[in-house]
């Protein structure tokens, strides 16, 4: 998966290459961010669209923002996200087809005896090239193609484990627990008609009959999971799932020295920086204008990466770049806030380093990411489609005067730096791990082969109704008899 999911997977490949191991990268002859040549691995290129394309995802995410702009309804919005989705996975298919019909290439896969698959879910290509080629999976992962990765693979209560989209907490009421349990059936529905149905011929002729989608998934043999308690709800989890939120954090390095310059001069006000992710590097122009305008008033100076019209309203104490070094941004002492977007790495290096978040959450995952901090204190939510300049600038004054929000991601700091060992050596150990074993059955419930009737003992539940119904109704005609009998002798 190309993207944001490839920048953390990347990470993963050089901690892998510099332990020595061999990494081969399929990928698309038209993917925007994964490299066809790099030190780190070796890449496999198909001559397909993998429907990531940068002028594809540019374009869509232009359109939608364009669209929560004009105020279109969230079920119009949730749709238009949808059919990307089904677009996506339709020329994650065609590509499928076009590496298993290019007999060399396949033949090439299977002599290469490769130890483990490592891929990213939220497509299923590298789920079926494991199966196909009989190699031990690992899953690298937060969401996948059929929603958030926990309710794929571990028991989910729809009590208290909030549905994506929902915008809910754990703590639910009588209402938001009813909305959970709809909104969980629409996603059910859903992927059934759309994302499964897709993958179906596709699995089917090159896996046969007995395979489908979700066994696909259920059945890898690990799940690193991006995200850690530090972050997520509580909420039931697997022996087979690995946390490792944080795994791309590191310490601070000294930043470029027109960026040190810049930082240096801001004096005791300190440092505003400001990131909308790998896919939005420009916004609707009056909305550009909006935030400009809002930054302009501030004593504070702000770091904006954006690649869009430089807005007419812009500040000299804003400055503008195409890349910034965001996580050595956020570990400089003179750093007092990220305004973001809601994306999970940005969301984990603020954590990491103990800045607290202004979210202005886009679309995707974003909200919900940014919904967990808000619970925690630890920031505060703007809805960018309606804010102006003045609410802007209030929430970020309530952010930076309002000392709870810094106490409160320092505190997430600290909760998350303290593990036995670093999510980065914890994702590679396990790794490992089942590259030394040729798998990790033993940690896999197989759950996932009961009918659903057998997983939620609906029929175990029948037979016990029924049981007592037998002994009930046998007590009763006895009764009845015995009533009968000593009327009669009564009589």
């Amino acid at each position: 998966m190309d993207g944001s999911h490839w920048l953390n997977m990347e990470i993963i490949i050089e901690a892998l290459h510099s332990r020595g191991h061999q990494v081969s990268v399929v990928r698309s002859s038209h993917s925007w961010y994964i490299k066809e040549t790099s030190p780190f691995y070796t890449s496999i290129t198909v001559d397909e669209d993998g429907g990531f394309s940068k002028e594809s995802i540019t374009s869509y995410v232009t359109q939608l923002l364009i669209k929560q702009k004009e105020k279109m309804s969230y079920f119009k919005v949730g749709m238009a996200q949808a059919q990307k989705s089904i677009e996506i996975n339709e020329k994650t298919c065609r590509m499928l087809e076009s590496l298993f019909e290019n007999k060399d290439l396949i033949r090439s896969l299977e002599d290469s005896k490769y130890d483990l698959v490592l891929t990213d879910p939220v497509v299923a290509s590298g789920a079926i090239i494991a199966h196909y080629l009989k190699v031990p999976l690992v899953f690298n992962v937060r969401w996948s193609g059929k929603s958030e990765g926990h309710f794929v693979i571990a028991p989910s209560p729809l009590s208290y484990c909030p549905m994506h989209g929902t915008e809910l907490s754990d703590r639910m009421s009588f209402l938001e627990r009813l909305l959970n349990v709809i909104t969980f059936g629409f996603s059910e529905y859903y992927i059934t008609q759309h994302i499964t149905s897709v993958y179906g011929d596709t699995i089917t002729k090159y896996l046969g009959p007995d395979v489908d989608y979700a066994s696909l998934l259920q059945g890898a043999d690990l799940w690193l999971m991006r995200v850690d308690f530090v972050f997520e709800f509580p909420r039931p989890t697997m022996p087979n799932i690995i946390y490792m939120g944080g795994f791309q954090c590191k310490s601070a390095k000294p930043l470029p020295q027109h960026l040190e310059n810049f930082v240096q001069s801001s004096g005791e006000h300190g440092v505003i920086i400001m990131s909308l992710g790998t896919l939005i590097g420009e916004l609707p122009q009056d909305l550009a204008d909006d935030i400009a305008a809002a930054f302009a008033k501030l004593p504070q100076k702000v770091i904006w990466k954006y690649k869009g019209e430089r807005p007419a309203t812009l500040g000299n104490n804003t400055l503008l770049v195409d890349w910034m070094p965001q996580n050595d941004l956020l570990g400089h002492p003179k750093t007092k806030l990220f305004v973001a977007h809601g994306g999970t790495n940005g969301i984990q290096e603020a954590i990491y380093h103990g800045i607290p978040i202004l979210g202005l959450p886009l679309m995707f995952d974003q909200h919900d990411n940014l919904l967990r901090i808000a619970a925690r204190g630890a920031g505060k939510i703007i809805d960018v489609f309606t804010m102006d300049g003045h609410t802007l600038c209030q929430g970020i004054q309530e952010v930076l005067t309002e000392p709870s929000y810094k106490m409160n991601m320092q505190r997430l700091s600290r909760l998350h730096r303290d593990q036995p060992m670093k999510p980065m050596d914890t994702a590679l150990f396990w790794i490992e791990y089942v590259m030394r074993h040729k798998g990790a059955a033993h940690l896999r419930t197989d759950s996932y082969k009961m009918p659903w009737y057998s997983y939620h003992s609906v029929d175990v539940m029948l037979f016990l109704v029924g049981v007592a119904l037998i002994i009930l109704s046998t007590i009763a005609a006895l009764i009845r008899c015995l009533c009968s009998v000593c009327l009669r002798t009564k009589k």
